[in-house]
């Protein structure tokens, strides 16, 4: 398989089993300093993370601790009061929940503050009203993910980003996939870049949380598919559970995008992502420029597709 890498910043990587389709890298992942992407380079995966939260929540239901019909309020308590009682975790995972979103990604970008805490994304979320009925429509919804990370973390009784690398990264083999702070990178990490050229420093959290956020690589996410899908993060009946539209091509925290194929994928500011599996093989596309994978991504699901 080959993809041209014009105009791009990043990384595509496709595989079937052991098998290297195409594994590419192009552009830099430190402009200033000329620094190369590599296969390697860890980039900001964005809403990719939701499929993480996803999954830590459905572990603590198989556990018992939680169930789907489990309300946001009984975890809550009194805070976050305009979430209406009838919510319910099935329903955050979802985006029927109808809760107010604190990053609507459908109307004008709200200054995105200093978010690095818990705390800092609880007081975050207060004060939006309810849209709809719990329900009643689907809508995609970002404040819905943080309210389950925060969930998590009561219910579990540790940090959010404790639980996603004890529930997920370390089960999966994912040993470059973790909530950095956008304000402290580390070696082989990529900054993202917008399109006037400055980073994305200022446009994002300085460290995500259970909407996004998160950083990774393309292999791992090439150890991250078989491991989701051989129950070694949450049981397969779960697996099953999470794969099954619940809304029109929405699981419980992956896209269902035809028949076979689960993707995980996430933008914003500088930041391109999108993993899918279709038929044994994975292909990953991650960039970090306001571009993102345009033309590619096309072609990658034209290659997933084929007969």
């Amino acid at each position: 398989m080959k993809v041209p890498l014009t105009a791009f910043s990043g990384v595509v990587l496709v595989s079937r089993g052991d098998e290297t389709l195409l594994a590419e890298a192009a552009g830099y992942a430190h402009r200033g300093y000329g620094v190369e992407n590599t296969v390697d380079t860890r980039f900001a995966i964005a809403s990719g993370t939701k499929g993480f939260t996803a999954l830590v929540v459905v572990g603590l239901i198989a556990e018992g601790r939680l169930s789907l019909e489990t309300t946001a309020r009984s975890v809550l308590g009194g805070d976050l009061p305009l979430i209406d009682d009838a919510v319910t975790i099935e329903h955050l995972l979802t985006h029927t929940s109808g809760i107010g979103d604190y990053c609507d990604e459908e109307a004008d970008p709200p200054p995105t503050p200093s978010l690095a805490t818990s705390a800092d994304y609880l007081a975050a979320l207060d004060g939006f009203p309810q849209r709809s009925a719990p329900g009643t429509e689907f809508r995609y919804n970002n404040g819905a993910f943080a309210v389950l990370g925060l969930l998590a973390e009561r219910v579990a009784g540790r940090p959010f980003h404790d639980l996603v690398h004890e529930r997920v990264c370390e089960p999966a083999g994912m040993a470059d996939t973790a909530f950095l702070r956008s304000d402290a990178l580390p070696g082989r990490t990529a900054t993202g870049y917008l399109e006037d050229g400055r980073t994305n420093v200022f446009s994002l959290p300085v460290r995500g949380h259970g909407d996004g956020g998160s950083y990774s690589t393309a292999p791992d996410f090439r150890r991250f598919w078989p491991a989701f899908l051989d129950g070694r993060i949450v049981p397969r009946e779960w697996v099953a559970r999470m794969l099954r539209p619940h809304a029109p091509g929405y699981g419980l925290g992956f896209w269902l995008p035809w028949p076979g194929a689960v993707r995980l994928e996430g933008g914003d500011h500088g930041v391109s992502f999108r993993s899918t599996h279709s038929g044994g093989v994975t292909a990953t596309l991650v960039s970090n420029d306001h571009r993102g994978g345009g033309p590619l991504l096309k072609q990658l699901d034209e290659f997933l597709t084929k007969p």
